[in-house]
């Protein structure tokens, strides 16, 4: 049976300075291969056929200058600049709250994960239609090992078959995800999935790519810039 096409958001997260880069300007506006962060992110977003209009959430002390970036690159779909919060959860909330009255389903992708494939968003949304949250995901590949925090003594040696790495995009019908912030939103959570998990709603994970990162530090930055050229040669 043909699942029905559902409205559908995204909301990109981008309201981090970014202390750890070490960078003079904010994060987002770090160039990658002569472009801002934030707007390779956006490029992909923008075309992907399945997300009507797009919500950037930015550091409230630059909105002007994100919305005068975003004009210059002539989107053919909507782009709303908002304030963001003291945290992530804030941001996203306040992203949430731009976000138009019917849509059905929310797509939600960090600003820094530049490298997101546009086949892995699309294929997200479709699996979110049939199971009402999603994050995409890859499979660990160290040996991880949980430790007291006091003592530094090793606890166990978790099973790695079962170990994943959450990452962005995560996609929720909108209905879920704001009953999650209502019921919440005030709980300390690091992704929106956490928030959803703590309903009891199942969330499946679509596995992703490892190129797939979040830059956070110099290092992500040239990994990011080798992994481009990559691409494109």
């Amino acid at each position: 049976m043909k699942l029905p096409v559902l409205k559908t958001q995204a909301i990109m997260p981008a309201a981090g300075l970014g202390t750890r880069l070490q960078a003079a300007v904010p994060k987002p506006f770090v160039l990658l291969d002569g472009e801002p962060i934030f707007i390779h992110t956006l490029k992909v977003l923008a075309e992907c056929p399945g997300i009507e209009s797009i919500v950037v959430v930015a550091p409230p002390d630059h909105l002007s200058r994100f919305e005068e970036t975003i004009q210059r690159c002539h989107f053919q779909k909507t782009v709303k600049v908002v304030g963001g919060g003291a945290t992530r959860t804030e941001s996203v909330f306040n992203g949430l709250a731009a976000v138009d009255a019917d849509t059905e389903m929310v797509v939600i992708h960090d600003g820094a994960r530049p490298l997101i494939k546009l086949s892995v968003i699309e294929e997200a949304v479709k699996l979110c239609r049939e199971s009402g949250a999603v994050v995409v995901a890859v499979p660990v590949k160290p040996t991880i090992k949980k430790v007291h925090p006091a003592s530094l003594l090793v606890e166990e040696t978790l099973n790695r078959e079962e170990l994943w790495e959450a990452q962005t995009p995560q996609v929720f019908k909108k209905e879920i995800l704001m009953k999650a912030y209502e019921e919440h939103g005030e709980d300390p959570a690091t992704d929106d999935a956490g928030l959803v998990e703590r309903l009891g709603r199942e969330v499946k994970i679509l596995r992703g790519d490892y190129d797939n990162i979040k830059i956070t530090t110099q290092e992500d930055l040239l990994i990011a810039e080798v992994l481009l050229k990559a691409r494109r040669g």
